[in-house]
Formats: C-alpha cells, structure tokens, sequence
C-alpha cells in the first residue's frame, strides 16, 4: 500500500440520542457483557478506505503557533481535536485526548517539578513525553504559560499518511482503529521516545502540529485510568473525542455530546 493513501475521515455528523446527565458518569454500574453501543462514534466494521483528506490538502495547514497553546489545559484539548501531527512521513489526525491542569490529583504535575515532570510546567507548545507502565510512550501537549503544570494527553488518533510506516512500527498488518485507538499505539506509531520530551511543537522538522479542520461535533467523558486520584477528579468530564470517529479509544460508552452532561472547570 502507498505510504501517502488516504484513510477514513474521522469527522463525521452522527445522530444523537438524549442521555441524562447521570447516565453519562454511570461508568461502573453495567458488567461490560450487557454494555450497549455507543450511538455516538462508528462501529470498525463501518469503514471504508476512503477520506476527503489528501496530502496535497494537508500541505495547507500550517504549523500551530506557540500562542495557540497558551490557554488552560481544558480550553486547549477540544481545540487539538481535527489538528495533525507530523514526523518524518507519519501524519495522523487527532481524535481523542484528555487535559490534565494545576491542582488535578491526576495530573503529574501533582509531583511538582522533577527530572521528569520538568517539561510540564515549561510553556505552552512543548511536547511532554513519558513512560506508562515502563513499555508505552505517552505523548502529551503542554498547555498555558510556564509554570502553570498542565498538559493534554493524545489518546488516540487517526492515520492520513504513512500507513505503511505506522504499520511497520506497530508490528501490526491493519487498517482498523486497533492501529491508533490508545496514547500509547500513537507514540509508537510516531517513533518517539522520551528524549522527545520538552520538543516544541511549533518548530519545523522533527515532530510538529499543523492545523486542521474543526469537528462538526465533540463527545466528552470521564478520563480514563485514573482511579488513583480523587472522586471529583476521576468523574470530571475532561476527556474530548470526535463525535462519529471510529478512531477512539475505549472504553467509548461514557462518551456523550456535551449537551448531554456537566463539564465545569474546578
């Protein structure tokens, strides 16, 4: 397959149905063999190989400015959805995240400053990259002004341009959303470690963010895999998706449209 074929749009309209604002924290109390799908994202087997797309278009979306970062870390996430990340001959299209900020008993920056964390409290626009579990690399976009300590963790992504070179660093032969529905299948896609930590992302070469469309409609939900932290942090609606993408990460049943549930800021 040519490195440069174009893959599924991930922005897409999908219908909504009205959920209440209870049933959209409810993300313990169904055993996941009875859970329902989600009206709200496509189902893998909908996809189709083709997309709007093209790398010619993509050429005319310029690389984000430093000032675009220099917002809360919740105001940001939502903005990064639809925008592209670019390294050597990869470029995918971001679908998922989840903004961690000052004061969030999830966040790193809880730690205060390390040798680690250090990246975290820089300025907006510099990559943030570490280690989960000692095996998966996490991407993060650091968020608002130097010193503040928040970031935006890219969950998942969608593939515009080459697949082949995705595929090769995933060790996995699909087209499917298994390729990049998880923070750390898109930092292996990528072909970065942690020396890429406190990179900006605004400069040409290397790893870059470059503009892109904005979605028709948002899914938000709990974050995910932060049980350590406290009740008011683990239930806050700080996760975004694109509302009809396949290419999100699970689990997607405590995604809805944010018109359908409580997201403040605390």
């Amino acid at each position: 397959m040519d490195n440069n074929q174009t893959i599924p749009n991930p922005i897409k309209p999908v219908r909504a149905i009205r959920k209440s604002t209870r049933s959209a924290l409810d993300t313990n109390t169904k055993r996941k063999s009875r859970a329902k799908p989600n009206p709200y994202y496509q189902e893998e087997e909908e996809i189709r190989p083709t997309s709007s797309i093209s790398s010619t278009l993509l050429e005319n979306f310029p690389i984000l400015s430093p000032d675009f970062y220099q917002i809360d870390a919740l105001d940001l996430a939502p903005r990064l959805l639809g925008k592209h990340l670019k390294k050597d001959d990869v470029v995918l299209q971001i679908t998922e995240v989840e903004a961690y900020r000052p004061n969030d008993s999830a966040c790193h920056g809880r730690f205060g400053i390390t040798a680690r964390t250090a990246p975290v409290f820089g300025p907006g626009g510099h990559a943030y990259v570490y280690l989960c579990y000692g095996l998966h690399t996490m991407l993060n976009v650091v968020a608002d002004k130097e010193g503040v300590g928040a970031a935006v963790l890219i969950r998942s992504c969608a593939p515009v341009s080459g697949l082949e070179t995705i595929q090769q660093r995933r060790g996995l032969k699909s087209e499917k959303p298994v390729l990049l529905a998880g923070p750390g299948k898109v930092g292996q896609a990528l072909g970065i470690s942690t020396e890429w930590s406190n990179h900006p992302l605004f400069a040409p070469g290397g790893l870059e963010l470059l503009d892109g469309p904005e979605p028709e409609n948002i899914l938000v939900g709990p974050r995910v895999g932060i049980e350590y932290a406290t009740a008011e942090h683990v239930t806050a609606l700080w996760r975004f998706a694109i509302a009809g993408s396949p290419w999100i990460s699970a689990p997607k049943n405590t995604l809805r449209p944010p018109s359908f549930a409580v997201y403040v800021k605390r």
